[in-house]
């Protein structure tokens, strides 16, 4: 067990244990791009795991987020909750016709997190910087796009 996705060692000092089920997901998370959804979580692991319960895809999901080891992204213009198990701070582009959401580098974001927790006092676990828009892609695609929101 020395080479885990970061994700389960989070669980498993939390108490929990560290069934294949919840490691499959916290590796799929870690490895994902896409920000997945639960329910993207639990369709893409159930061939693998027929006995899997969407409720043990939400349950591990929110001790993850509630350990601040994952941020919640809110809808995507879908109307799904998204993840990410990215904690280093960037932002995150939404697009509102295809859903899909980026990552972005900015030290911005760090320099923002360093003096609201120096202003506040508080122990920020994470953060989420989250803007909507059109990505490329939907842009030259479909003009009509700018009226999705």
């Amino acid at each position: 067990m020395t080479n885990l996705p970061p994700l389960t060692t989070t669980l498993q000092q939390a108490g929990m244990r560290l069934t294949p089920q919840r490691m499959a997901i916290c590796k799929l998370l870690t490895e994902s791009d896409e920000h997945p959804t639960a329910m993207m979580l639990y369709e893409e692991l159930r061939p693998q795991f027929p006995s899997l319960a969407l409720a043990t895809v939400y349950n591990t999901l929110d001790t993850l987020v509630s350990l601040g080891a994952v941020n919640v992204l809110g809808h995507a213009g879908d109307d799904h909750v998204h993840y990410d198990a990215v904690m280093e701070p960037h932002v995150n582009l939404a697009c509102v016709a295809c859903h899909r959401i980026v990552d972005i580098p900015s030290e911005h974001v760090q320099h923002l997190d360093d003096e609201i927790s120096q202003a506040s006092g508080y122990k920020l676990l994470g953060a989420r910087v989250l803007y909507y828009g059109l990505c490329p892609d939907c842009q030259k695609t479909s003009p009509e796009n700018d009226q999705v929101w």
